[in-house]
């Protein structure tokens, strides 16, 4: 950690100059000029936009013209930003996908990107090149309505943090195998038992600060982002989720959250205890700070099964002490259960705790109910996520020219016989519709490569969530004991184990049509 030239270290919630022995006797630096991460002391790269992490708070109204100028000074870095979540309707050009949208904005070049900024809501922009992002190549993009409102916003960006890895080393490591000396990784595993990923974390970052905590609990004393609040006013958070890999369940101590809105649309009100959010998603929740004044934790813990990694920040009511929060969790108890909200699993290992699942949320009334399915203009496309990276079983190769601007020079070569559902090909996947057409697709993690947790992310549309299957779980545990029984992964004689799934049906068209033959 760094400022300016200086070197400082943590102690105790602040910041210390290098060369500083008695840090009672001493003044601290402030941490406003200083990138500081978990607070781990030997030097991390970071990849910033205008020298902070997160980067600039991009907030806008809904309509307005967005212009934005970037300039890359990366020494050998080509790089792109994507504006997630916004549609980029009359501009597919600005949506920042290298090789398919535009090409990367090369070192030293510059570019400027012109967008409408609608729909409304929680967004966020960062890198879309390799593994930028997780050096902290992002921030938030808040699209507000012109209405006036006295509840007042309050940014909340959360991510994992690997204090001393190069992402592309550790990406690398993942695709053949990552080694601590001559100790292999191990999978890291959901609650659930599916797996997350094998490259490590170190800890949670909130607006870019957290803390190195030792497996015994201690910590480094890192400064932490703090959120001032007045007693009696209502907040809404803007929840950001801008990891890698991880998810994190979203806390604040002694207060209930009501969430109102999902990746930028709202939903009806929901009240919770906690909620998943994964790496890309957005929560909004609003708060009272209603609670005797004081300072509160606000937690985002990680869904590893054995281990939780922390995001810590602090809630202040104006007028607290300035002291670190004793606040605990809420108990949870038979009479008052806690609510988790997004549950990626049908049940959550611990003692009077409710998994809501996102099918059980509904949307606000919005006057705009799902398309209708119609024979002739509808179409309905089964894709398996796998891993190793891959979509039906077939991992993504880089298109050879801008498919956006020159589509006549281009052709998917995904028809390839090297393609097949028993080894993976690599290929420019494309899917085929009409232009007015009813698209149903059917998103699953089955058969051969099966068990990497991840959410999906659709550039340049918003879609309706129809439905939600889940594998079958142990309701004790929560680990999944079986697949979901609504889809047949493959034909019979073949073992699902050994397939990559890539003409999957539903099973009961499928054992109809076995029925007729």
């Amino acid at each position: 950690m760094m400022n300016d030239t200086i070197l400082v270290y943590p102690y105790n919630g602040s910041l210390y100059a290098y060369n500083v022995t008695n840090t009672s006797a001493a003044e601290p630096v402030s941490p406003n000029n200083v990138i500081t991460g978990d607070g781990w002391e030997n030097p991390r790269l970071v990849i910033v936009v205008n020298g902070k992490l997160p980067g600039p708070d991009i907030i806008v109204y809904e309509g307005q013209n967005v212009v934005v100028h970037v300039k890359n000074g990366l020494r050998s870095e080509g790089t792109t930003i994507h504006w997630h979540g916004l549609h980029q309707v009359g501009t597919p050009w600005v949506d920042g996908v290298p090789y398919v949208t535009q090409c990367p904005i090369l070192p030293g070049q510059s570019f400027t990107y012109r967008f409408k900024a609608e729909p409304k809501g929680t967004f966020w922009w960062h890198s879309h090149v390799g593994t930028q992002r997780s050096h902290g190549l992002f921030g938030a993009l808040i699209v507000k309505e012109r209405t006036e409102t006295s509840t007042e916003d309050i940014i909340l960006q959360i991510q994992d943090w690997n204090h001393d890895m190069y992402s592309d080393m550790e990406i690398t490591k993942e695709k053949y195998q990552g080694y601590d000396g001559r100790i292999p990784w191990k999978l890291i595993r959901s609650l659930d038992n599916s797996g997350l990923t094998i490259g490590p974390i170190h800890a949670g970052l909130i607006n870019g600060r957290g803390r190195y905590y030792d497996t015994d609990g201690t910590h480094n004393g890192a400064p932490l982002t703090i959120f001032n609040v007045k007693s009696g006013t209502k907040y809404r958070f803007r929840v950001i989720g801008t990891a890698s890999s991880y998810p994190f369940r979203v806390s604040v101590d002694a207060h209930t959250l009501t969430v109102v809105a999902s990746d930028g649309y709202d939903i009806d009100p929901v009240e919770a205890e906690s909620f998943v959010i994964n790496p890309g998603e957005r929560f909004d929740f609003e708060i009272m700070a209603s609670q005797p004044v004081g300072n509160y934790w606000i937690r985002g813990i990680t869904l590893e099964k054995g281990r939780n990694h922390r995001a810590d920040a602090i809630l202040n009511y104006i007028n607290a002490p300035a002291s670190e929060p004793k606040s605990s969790r809420k108990l949870c108890t038979a009479t008052q259960p806690c609510k988790v909200l997004n549950c990626p699993f049908s049940y959550y290992p611990e003692n009077y705790t409710e998994c809501v699942k996102l099918d059980q949320l509904k949307s606000a009334p919005s006057g705009e109910p799902a398309p209708i399915f119609e024979p002739g203009k509808s179409k309905e496309f089964f894709l398996n996520f796998n891993f190793p990276p891959s979509v039906n079983g077939r991992s993504f190769d880089t298109p050879d020219v801008n498919p956006l601007l020159q589509p006549k020079e281009w052709a998917s070569p995904c028809t390839s016989p090297q393609c097949g559902d028993d080894h993976l090909c690599k290929c420019t996947h494309a899917l085929e519709i009409g232009n007015g057409d009813t698209v149903q697709i059917v998103f699953f993690n089955m058969g051969r490569g099966k068990g990497g947790s991840h959410p999906i992310h659709m550039h340049g549309h918003s879609f309706y969530v129809l439905k939600m299957g889940y594998g079958k779980y142990n309701s004790t545990t929560a680990e999944i004991i079986a697949d979901n029984p609504d889809i047949n992964c493959t034909g019979p004689g073949k073992d699902s184990r050994k397939s990559f799934c890539t003409n999957a049906t539903w099973i009961k068209w499928y054992l109809a049509q076995r029925k007729r033959s």
